[in-house]
């Protein structure tokens, strides 16, 4: 992969472009929070050549909103699986909204 390739990915909410590290302290948490949700299933981060965990901008707001949650008192378990729901949800009504406007393209007087 060439410098141009790296740069032009970075605009990628799914590119893994932080190092632990960087992403707890970004989040201001810790590499044992994020340890912890990679193991309730919440993010799976990609690993670099040398097994190194590797976060995106996706994760990171992922994470962030964990965090928040925990942070509230909520428990980590619930917290991770509150953020998959919301995730999921978020997700089906952009797919419903998608549909909508295709079936309303598709058929002009049915949506009158």
């Amino acid at each position: 992969m060439t410098a141009d390739d790296t740069f032009g990915r970075l605009d990628d909410d799914d590119y893994p472009a932080y190092t632990m590290g960087r992403a707890a302290e970004m989040l201001g948490t810790t590499q044992g929070f994020l340890r912890a949700i990679g193991e309730h299933r919440l993010i799976t981060p990609l690993r670099s050549a040398g097994g190194h965990r590797r976060y995106s901008r996706y994760q990171l707001r992922i994470a962030a909103r964990a965090r928040e949650l925990v942070d509230h008192g909520t428990p980590i378990e619930a917290a991770c699986r509150i953020v998959i729901l919301e995730d999921q949800l978020s997700e089906a009504q952009r797919l419903n909204a998608e549909y909508r406007r295709a079936t309303e393209s598709a058929n002009p007087t049915a949506a009158a």
